[in-house]
Parts: C-alpha cells; sequence; structure tokens
C-alpha cells in the first residue's frame, strides 16, 4: 500500500480578481497583494516536509509556485492538465455581467457536471484532466508530499466530485471561496478526501 499526500491550494490574487472579472485560461499578473499573499504561503509551508511542487502552466499558477519554492527550494514540475477551465465566450466577462445573463447562466448551472460556457470546456471535462494530472503525479512520486498550485475551478470540480455531489447550485458548496489548503490522499492510485478546506 503507497500513500502519496497532495495538498492543492489556489494561485494568489490577480488583476482579473480584483475586477472580479473571469479569467478561465486567460492569464493575467499577480498583483502586489498577490505576490505578498504567496510569500506569506510560502514562509507557511516551508517546514511542512513537502517533497515537491507540481502546478498549472498558466502564469498566474507558475508564478505563486515559484515565489512559495523561493522559501522550500523543491523540485518544480509543471501540468498543463492542472489549469483553469476554459471558460469560451464568458471569458473576460465580470461577475456583473453574468449575473445580467441570468437565464443562459442557470440553464448552464442546472446541468452540474455538464455546465459548459459557450465555446468553453465542461466542468466534468476539467475534473478528467485533473484528476488524472494528480494520479500521474502520485505514481511518479510515490510515498511523497507534493504541494499543487491550481485554480478555483479544479479545486471546486475535484471537490464536489471527492464529495460525491453533482455540483448543482441545490447543493451547499463542499469549499469556501477563501484562500485555504485541500488535502487530498491517493491510496493505490484512487483519490480520496483527506481533510479539505484547512486554513494556512
Amino acid at each position: 500500500m503507497s500513500d502519496t499526500f497532495l495538498t492543492l491550494i489556489r494561485h494568489a490574487r490577480t488583476e482579473w480578481n480584483e475586477q472580479r472579472r473571469i479569467q478561465g485560461q486567460t492569464d493575467t499578473p499577480l498583483t502586489p497583494q498577490g505576490e505578498l499573499m504567496a510569500q506569506k504561503w510560502g514562509q507557511a509551508l516551508m517546514h511542512l516536509g513537502y517533497d515537491r511542487i507540481l502546478c498549472s502552466d498558466l502564469g498566474r499558477a507558475y508564478r505563486t509556485a515559484e515565489i512559495i519554492n523561493s522559501f522550500l527550494s523543491l523540485p518544480l514540475e509543471v501540468d498543463p492538465r492542472l489549469r483553469e477551465q476554459d471558460w469560451g465566450d464568458w471569458t473576460g466577462l465580470t461577475v456583473e455581467e453574468l449575473r445580467n445573463m441570468r437565464t443562459e447562466v442557470a440553464e448552464q448551472e442546472a446541468k452540474g457536471f455538464e455546465f459548459r460556457p459557450p465555446g468553453g470546456e465542461s466542468r466534468a471535462e476539467t475534473l478528467k484532466r485533473s484528476r488524472f494530472a494528480l494520479l500521474a503525479a502520485a505514481i511518479r512520486n510515490p510515498c511523497k508530499y507534493t504541494l499543487v498550485v491550481t485554480h478555483q475551478g479544479v479545486l471546486r470540480a475535484l471537490a464536489y466530485d471527492l464529495r460525491g455531489m453533482k455540483f448543482t447550485p441545490k447543493e451547499k458548496p463542499p469549499i469556501s471561496k477563501e484562500y485555504r489548503k485541500h488535502e487530498i490522499l491517493c491510496r493505490n492510485n484512487i483519490l480520496s478526501d483527506f481533510n479539505l478546506d484547512v486554513e494556512f
């Protein structure tokens, strides 16, 4: 039996986060506050015994991982399968603009994991590729402690799936919108909820 522990976190704040704008796979830089957040995370994580860092290939995740790693000095791997959900035609819209499209958005949200912005990918597709990325990392590095820097859409898809939920608006979200650590156990190539939503 081989246990591999994966601690997942979201990238630090970006300019579009500040504007409450949907980023999807479009990249915007970290804000000065975001850079400070990543530094504080690095200080908080440096004595927890991680063996390596894995991150999305999008710049905001890589920069967050890079800053954290300035404190941890670990091998850093990049996997594009950990990037944010592709929001297609809705990329760049603000949260307020999405609210003004409430009928169209509600129709998609009612589909749960099959939610798909026009021209984008579904939550199910985001879940599938991110699960493969985590399982591949666990197979490459068994019995290790890996820190994973990814995106909110990936974290939410994984959390709903690990809790056996359908990702519908009627369900209480399994994780908060705050910046937290989400710990997942990989045992015998199976991912399971170890300790979601832990404060730094």
